[in-house]
């Protein structure tokens, strides 16, 4: 594998990048951040790097979310950028291939944030996205924007003809006192195996709010690594949902870096899980100025041989005094053979703060079972109720109604047919 040969600006970030992946290789169980997640296997395979060209409007017009008729609509396909397939609604923002970007007026903001998860995740993943960077977008949103059209972000692969190996890369930026609601979602489609190696950064500017919904609900025969990295450098305030309800392996990376004072970060999580299907979410907040707060709640409801991951930092540095940072993970197993490891994290070199972490894993409440079958609901609804209830206050915190109806008739539909009396 090579790295992209150009003489742009972003060359040399490529290079970096290409050479710390023959350095770092691919994570395995010994690596501590993969100590539960076995990727080495997805390796293994034979994978194309397809253009984009065989992907239709038609092809579209069938994995399209609720909403898109009013939504501002970003397609990649095959980890690569389509125009002719996205449509933008909104005046309030643009989109721009990265290596056009970097030569014009947003030169210096774009090599300042581009590659600022690197100081969090740190592995051969990681950097293979980055060796191929000049590839990716640059959206903007501009100052004072209140986009009436959510963004809606498609990362498709085409896996119809051959195994595929996408790299979506993209840089957000989000400008001062801008509003803006994205959601991300993937789909497969082709029976071929598929690896989505995605990156995506945000830089949010003072009095911005970001509403971030990621969607995950692919095909069994897909792997997906996906970095979220949100770096809050004025006072702003995001909130992120992440969905996982299908896939082969799936890994989360979620960073919020609050680098400003009064910062606010809700990351909220839910993965409902079945079959064979591996989640891996791993989140770090980073409390680096005083007087912020974050908040963090992670759900998880795990059937048949699934297996999830849960892994949350929190970090609060030595002046962001007066952090406020509270951390959850609440899990169910609904069979014998479902498996979750938890794992939440305080590192606090702060001594004026409120801190909290915990997790638990248990099985469905017996006594709120027995009290709905005690009042006539058969055993199969009655289960759906209470996996229902666990899940919803996840849901609320959807704010795009198409979108939250959309993911609770997913889940819906998954329990009133798993469910066997």
């Amino acid at each position: 594998m090579q790295s992209n040969n150009g003489s742009s600006v972003l060359t040399p970030v490529e290079q970096h990048a290409f050479d710390a992946f023959n350095t770092m290789g691919i994570p395995t169980v010994k690596h501590e951040e993969w100590k539960y997640t076995r990727i080495g296997g997805a390796f293994n395979k034979d994978y194309a790097m397809a253009p984009l060209d065989g992907f239709s409007r038609q092809d579209l017009a069938n994995v399209r979310l609720p909403g898109y008729d009013v939504a501002n609509e970003l397609v990649f396909v095959n980890g690569l950028y389509s125009e002719e397939l996205s449509t933008i609604r909104s005046k309030e923002f643009f989109v721009q291939f990265l290596e056009e970007a970097v030569k014009g007026e947003h030169k210096e903001l774009i090599l300042e944030h581009l590659g600022h998860s690197s100081n969090y995740i740190k592995d051969g993943i990681y950097a293979l996205n980055t060796a191929f960077v000049a590839e990716g977008v640059f959206i903007y949103v501009k100052k004072g924007a209140i986009t009436e059209h959510p963004v809606y972000i498609y990362n498709i692969t085409d896996a119809r003809s051959a195994n595929i190996l996408s790299q979506p890369r993209s840089l957000v930026y989000v400008g001062e006192a801008a509003q803006v609601q994205f959601v991300e979602t993937y789909v497969t489609v082709g029976l071929a195996e598929s690896f989505t190696n995605q990156v995506m950064e945000f830089v949010v500017e003072k009095d911005a709010v970001v509403d971030f919904y990621k969607i995950q609900d692919d095909a069994v025969h897909t792997t997906q690594v996906s970095t979220t990295h949100f770096r809050q450098v004025g006072k702003s305030v995001v909130n992120a949902v992440t969905v996982s309800l299908n896939g082969g392996i799936v890994r989360n990376n979620l960073n919020v870096v609050l680098e400003a004072e009064r910062c606010e970060a809700n990351l909220y999580g839910l993965y409902f899980l079945k079959g064979a299907t591996h989640v891996d979410n791993h989140t770090i907040v980073d409390n680096v100025k005083p007087n912020c707060l974050s908040n963090e709640l992670y759900k998880g409801v795990i059937d048949d041989n699934a297996t999830a991951v849960f892994n949350g930092k929190i970090y609060v540095q030595q002046i962001a005094q007066k952090t406020n940072a509270f951390q959850s993970n609440k899990n169910i197993l609904l069979s014998d053979n479902a498996t979750v490891n938890t794992k939440p994290q305080l590192e606090i070199f702060a001594d004026d703060v409120k801190c909290s972490h915990g997790c638990t894993v248990g099985q469905l409440d017996d006594e709120a079972l027995f009290y709905l079958r005690s009042r006539g609901v058969a055993e199969r609804a009655a289960k759906s109720l209470l996996v229902h209830a666990f899940a919803v206050d996840i849901l609320e915190h959807i704010k795009l109604k198409p979108i939250c109806d959309y993911i609770d008739g997913l889940i819906s539909k998954r329990l009133e047919f798993d469910w066997h009396d």
